[in-house]
């Protein structure tokens, strides 16, 4: 039906108008109004050009869904795609809000809002009134989109969206924060949609989304948005690069093992197994609260038990902590080596000092406590112990998977937090790439020589 007459047809009881997305009186009331006919045709008119220009992995999917995830490669119209979809929520559903996230503020307003693919740049449509200040844009349907930064998750916190647009995604720093933080945001009305863009990056946080239930993925390579780009565009990348990983990431928007990327989930399955009875040695591992934050309440503990039988490391237990007063996580640490009968407690000193000793120390440990001190990066430390799972002699008594998501994250250089891992890494290291401190030898004189 076309959009003129489908808002001069009275609408079916529960049906919705195909131009205005209203139903029964409220889509009478809309016929009504001039004003508010004209825009619901603009909209409906402008919804049709964009999907005979599209190609197909820019139009949502059918069918029902939470997470609209668009990997493609560089110009391969993401940005539109999203802008697009979030104008057309706009318009066909008045008094909406919406969220949109970008990597940083800059890219927030010159890529999402401002750009040449942006919210404010889109043809066909009316585009909404932008205040800078706010990042808020506001559509003259009452329907509202604010910007945030995915740099300040925390201003996620308080407001609530219809749905929400999160653009380049791979390249957030602590991206299963911020999307947690977000989709908590994500209650407003029937059934609250999430967009994500971007070019594709192997990291764990990417590739818990692809494995979500109800993520629904189109995937897009640069070539099938060609029309729109430099003539000559892709014949000079395709010239220089051709055959590298840059094509296959950035061009073809796939997935790659890039250099220096450690653990993969497959990488746990095959390191499953069980304890033997007899072990060497128990160590509890600690990574402390950092810094500033060692004697105060709030921040993570990285608590992890391994041991050693035979030349392999058998990690036994991932205990750590959140949130807790100084008291709180010392007293956890004391009570694992407790119950693991452990030998030493090895706990990092790099940001706490002192402080971690003596707050150690007043928990009671019974057995050896040591400090550790980290000379090297977090990654330069972990190469050598993802070296130690790859020949099979680490092994993970059990799922962890808090601590394998975050091994996963350090190996692949993404944003922290790194608590568990840190301390996996310390205990591995003084379990197995480190050899035991020589203990005394007592030897007995005699006469005639020693015994």
């Amino acid at each position: 039906m076309d959009p003129q007459d489908a808002l001069d047809e009275p609408a079916p009881d529960g049906a919705r108008c195909a131009a205005c997305g209203q139903a029964g009186l409220a889509h009478d009331a809309l016929a009504k109004d001039a004003p508010a006919k004209g825009a619901c045709e603009q909209a409906e008119l402008a919804s049709i050009a964009w999907r005979q220009r599209a190609h197909a992995a820019q139009l949502p999917p059918d069918g029902g869904w939470s997470t609209w995830l668009f990997m493609g490669g560089r110009g391969a119209g993401k940005t539109r795609a999203g802008a697009e979809w979030i104008a057309d929520l706009a318009a066909r559903n008045p008094g909406s809000r919406f969220a949109l996230i970008a990597p940083t503020e800059h890219d927030l307003r010159e890529v999402m809002i401002e750009g040449v693919s942006g919210l404010l740049s889109l043809p066909d449509r009316d585009p909404p009134k932008y205040n800078s200040s706010r990042r808020r844009l506001a559509w003259a349907n009452g329907s509202i989109a604010h910007g945030f930064s995915a740099e300040e998750p925390e201003r996620l916190r308080g407001p609530q969206f219809d749905a929400a647009w999160a653009d380049e995604f791979c390249v957030w720093k602590r991206a299963d924060y911020v999307l947690s933080t977000l989709r908590l945001a994500l209650r407003r009305g029937a059934a609250p949609q999430l967009m994500v863009t971007t070019t594709p990056r192997r990291r764990a946080s990417l590739e818990s989304l692809m494995a979500e239930s109800t993520c629904v993925i189109t995937r897009a390579s640069t070539e099938a948005n060609a029309a729109n780009l430099s003539k000559d565009f892709l014949q000079t990348i395709m010239t220089l690069y051709d055959g590298t990983d840059l094509i296959e990431q950035e061009v073809l928007g796939k997935l790659i093992d890039g250099d220096g990327v450690m653990w993969r989930r497959e990488d746990f399955v095959q390191a499953r197994g069980a304890a033997p009875e007899k072990l060497e040695r128990v160590f509890v591992a600690v990574d402390p609260p950092a810094g500033a934050e060692v004697g105060r309440q709030g921040s993570a503990c990285g608590i992890v038990v391994a041991a050693i039988a035979g030349g392999v490391v058998y990690v036994l237990a991932d205990r750590s902590v959140l949130g807790l007063k100084p008291e709180g996580w010392t007293s956890r640490v004391v009570g694992v080596a407790r119950e693991f009968g452990a030998a030493e407690i090895v706990a990092e000193c790099n940001q706490g000092g002192d402080m971690v000793e003596t707050l150690l120390r007043q928990a009671g440990p019974p057995c050896r406590l040591r400090l550790v001190r980290a000379a090297d990066g977090k990654r330069a430390r972990a190469q050598p112990v993802y070296q130690a799972y790859e020949h099979g002699r680490v092994k993970h008594c059990g799922r962890f998977p808090e601590l394998e998501e975050q091994l996963i994250a350090l190996g692949q250089g993404e944003g922290g937090p790194y608590d568990r891992a840190d301390a996996l890494v310390w205990a591995v290291t003084e379990l197995l790439l480190r050899p035991p401190a020589a203990r005394p030898r007592i030897e007995s004189l005699v006469l005639g020589g020693r015994r």
